[in-house]
């Protein structure tokens, strides 16, 4: 009878700890177009979400410039942002030439 070999983790990889986990989810839901589009967000705490990875995060956020948090009533927090100078710039749009058929 063979013995089963004991799983080791492979080499070079590494666990994420609950703050960037939680850093990830929250950046990801920043990032979303739709979130990026209407210029707001609400985060919702996770109960895999730690005491102080939650107060840490929302921290930074409070802390981060031309962000408005609002803390709502069921513990989530609703984030709100203008648009940067980048984003209001009007769109070129490129209209081709119509070229007569070489037919």
């Amino acid at each position: 009878m063979a013995k089963a070999k004991k799983q080791e983790k492979p080499e070079g990889r590494h666990e994420m700890t609950g703050i960037q986990r939680l850093g990830l989810r929250v950046s990801e839901m920043i990032n979303h177009p739709v979130a990026q589009i209407q210029r707001w967000v609400t985060i919702h705490r996770l109960d895999a979400d730690g005491d102080r990875e939650w107060e840490e995060v929302i921290g930074l956020l409070n802390e981060t410039e031309g962000i408005d948090m609002t803390l709502n009533d069921d513990e989530s927090v609703t984030l709100k942002w203008e648009a940067s100078a980048a984003e209001d710039r009007p769109v070129e749009v490129f209209e081709p030439v119509e070229e007569p058929a070489p037919f």
